[in-house]
């Protein structure tokens, strides 16, 4: 289950009380092969290999509900050419390329990707909560 960054919750609380506003971002979802902490300094995204983000929208997401939600659909990335190395957690961006990381979890199982592969989160498998 992933969690907030400090980034996000930090927007969400100075919207919330005023003290700024806010209109919410497209979401990509990354992978990463260390924990890329709530301030975004361990992230460590592949790099080449057919390896980007994937762009989601709102119609991807299930509405939240005790505070959780989850992806209503398969979150596909391209196929990889080549190693990705062992993707141990995932994080959520702003951006297809920088930008600001939104929130990050560990994944149930570490996957090794490879060349032909395709890393996949299949409906339900990627929760994210506030708690």
């Amino acid at each position: 289950m992933g969690g907030f960054s400090d980034y996000w919750e930090n927007k969400i609380l100075d919207h919330i009380f005023g003290k700024g506003s806010y209109t919410p971002p497209t979401i990509y979802v990354g992978l990463s092969t260390a924990d890329p902490t709530d301030d975004g300094s361990g992230l460590a995204e592949p790099s080449g290999n057919g390896y980007a983000r994937t762009q989601t929208s709102a119609s991807d997401w299930n509405a939240a509900s005790n505070g959780s939600l989850d992806n209503v659909s398969d979150i596909t990335f391209a196929q990889a050419t080549g190693s990705w190395g062992t993707i141990t957690h995932f994080a959520l961006f702003n951006a297809a390329t920088a930008g600001n990381m939104l929130a990050h979890g560990v994944l149930s199982q570490s996957k090794t990707i490879g060349n032909s592969d395709t890393a996949r989160f299949q409906a339900g498998d990627l929760d994210i909560s506030l708690g």
